[in-house]
């Protein structure tokens, strides 16, 4: 250890940082030091206000659609599974999965598009999103299948 951290572990240790004011609340990491004060006020006034820039919007909008469309595909996965153990017949309980996978690959097309669109309005690249890839989803929804049978 460095001197520093020596000095500070034993300035922990004798209760030096337990009097500190605001110990045990969350930090205020609302203002930013780097912003334009002349703009400061108009951007708290708009968080407070639950407004957001747009693209922050759209990945909130894109992550929500995602999730549900894998919530979607997860629950049909595991209808098929009781279908199949159940007594119903295995070709129209494989012809509704189709179906499902069908309208999953849709939704994933659209989703696609969204995240496209999406990563042309962020101000960095750190930002952007990765397409989707439907068959991958697919196959770590059979794949947690399989984890939990083992």
């Amino acid at each position: 250890m460095s001197e520093i951290e020596d000095h500070i572990r034993k300035a922990l240790e004798d209760g030096k940082f337990d009097d500190l004011p605001g110990k045990g609340k969350p930090l205020n990491l609302d203002d930013n030091p780097y912003a334009d004060p002349d703009w400061q006020l108009a951007h708290h006034m708009l968080k407070s206000s639950g407004f957001t820039l747009p693209w922050i919007a759209a990945r909130q909008e894109i992550d929500a659609q995602i999730e549900a469309a894998r919530t979607t595909l997860a629950r049909a996965w595991e209808w098929r599974k009781r279908s199949l153990q159940g007594s119903q017949p295995y070709a129209q309980v494989e012809a509704e999965w189709q179906r499902a996978v069908r309208a999953f690959e849709e939704q994933v097309e659209k989703i696609n598009q969204k995240i496209f669109d999406y990563n042309l309005q962020t101000p960095s690249e750190k930002f952007q999103l990765l397409k989707l890839n439907a068959q991958k989803e697919l196959e770590a929804v059979k794949s947690d299948d399989l984890k939990s049978k083992s």
